[in-house]
């Protein structure tokens, strides 16, 4: 039997953004939603204590990398549908 982790790294800029607060609002939507939506891991993992820029991260598991692809793809489609971020760097990886 084989597991498969996808991982997927984040850096994303809230443009709109301007105190520590609004980013965390903006986050907390895309972090609740990706749970939800896709049942993932996912924590913020940089620039905390920036207000305009983000690094978050995200994983599955599945028993194909396929799937774990896939999935991961999805998310980050998503992600570039919203307004209110920009994506700056996407490094996706199977482990």
């Amino acid at each position: 039997m084989a597991a498969f982790v996808g991982l997927c790294q984040v850096t994303l800029t809230v443009p709109g953004s301007t105190s520590l607060k609004d980013k965390r609002r903006v986050l907390r939507s895309i972090v609740d939603r990706l749970r939800q939506r896709y049942a993932l891991a996912v924590a913020e993992v940089g620039s905390q204590d920036a207000w305009q820029r983000a690094d978050i991260a995200f994983a599955c598991v599945s028993g194909e990398p396929s799937r774990c692809e896939a999935i991961l793809a999805e998310c980050v489609r998503w992600l570039e549908t919203r307004s209110d971020i920009e994506l700056v760097h996407v490094e996706t990886e199977i482990l």
